[in-house]
């Protein structure tokens, strides 16, 4: 019989963002492009800088479900390029969302953001990403110009 399966810690993404661009009210939800502009990552499975140039294709549903659909690179310490495609969904209550927006940070009771990142890797040190399953944690961010995804190796 086949073990559960756990999670580890990959690593810790810091991403720097741009304000917002708000497309409006579309027939699925308020759909907003949020441009990331660079950011940093490390723990133990690997570490560098968030490129510039990747966005999150946000899309906040009629039902108050925020559906997160992002693709961004990464270029590790070691001079790597991981591309990553990041899709999940958050739920927040109005309270949490005021204090973010005033840059108080928001409070991990009203909070739920939960992702799927998949990276695409060339050869080499980091090939074993392309077939392993990681879960994302977004963190109630203190502002709008940054979030903190918390990444975990499923094993």
């Amino acid at each position: 019989m086949a073990h559960a399966p756990s999670t580890r810690h990959a690593f810790t993404l810091e991403v720097e963002l741009a304000p917002p661009i708000d497309v409006g009210e579309t027939p699925h939800g308020r759909r907003r492009v949020i441009p990331i502009t660079g950011g940093t990552f490390s723990g133990p499975d690997a570490r560098g800088q968030v490129l510039p140039g990747g966005a999150d294709w946000n899309l906040v549903r009629p039902d108050g479900v925020t559906h997160l659909w992002a693709r961004y690179t990464l270029r590790t310490d070691d001079g790597h390029h991981l591309m990553v495609t990041n899709e999940g969904w958050g739920t927040r209550d109005e309270a949490s969302v005021r204090r973010i927006s005033a840059g108080g940070g928001g409070e991990p009771d009203g909070w739920y953001c939960r992702t799927n990142p998949r990276f695409e890797v060339g050869e080499g040190p980091y090939a074993w990403m392309n077939h392993t399953l990681f879960i994302g944690d977004l963190r109630p961010p203190a502002g709008l110009d940054r979030v903190t995804i918390v990444v975990h190796r499923v094993t």
